[in-house]
């Protein structure tokens, strides 16, 4: 069975309490079981992770390269900004990774425009709340398809 591994950065553990107006009212665990639900309908199995730790992430995304999964699907939260580590993690790797968003980050603080991620992504997908993580399992089916 194909084995996706869903990476999620810091102070998405406080979804559901953090700032609702932007990041909708669902806690980090229903978006992992609408992400379950999702994989199952795409014959996947899910490696569902959060931590608020950059190291903890980097490691993650090079296990998953060991592990023989077929992708990743990445909500770096604010290290999107500022991190070069995640960056260089995923150009070491091979497999893709869909960076994803629940808020639309250009609609947002200048900041937040930039990302050390997109450029080594397979693809981004923001601004869709929760939905955005469905998406990007999607894409990643579809491309490993091809």
């Amino acid at each position: 069975m194909a084995r996706i591994f869903v990476l999620n950065g810091p102070n998405l553990n406080m979804l559901g309490k953090r700032e609702p107006s932007i990041y909708g009212g669902l806690d980090l665990a229903g978006i992992e079981r609408l992400v379950r639900d999702k994989a199952t309908s795409l014959g996947a199995e899910i490696e569902f992770r959060q931590t608020n730790h950059e190291g903890d992430l980097v490691d993650w995304i090079h296990e998953a390269d060991e592990a023989d999964a077929l992708g990743i699907v990445l909500n770096p939260g604010a290290y999107t900004h500022t991190s070069i580590a995640l960056h260089d993690a995923i150009r070491a790797i091979s497999l893709p990774v869909i960076e994803v968003h629940l808020s639309n980050v250009f609609a947002r603080e200048a900041f937040r425009h930039h990302s050390w991620v997109s450029p080594v992504a397979k693809g981004v997908i923001c601004g869709f709340g929760p939905k955005a993580y469905a998406l990007a399992l999607e894409a990643l089916a579809s491309d490993l398809a091809k």
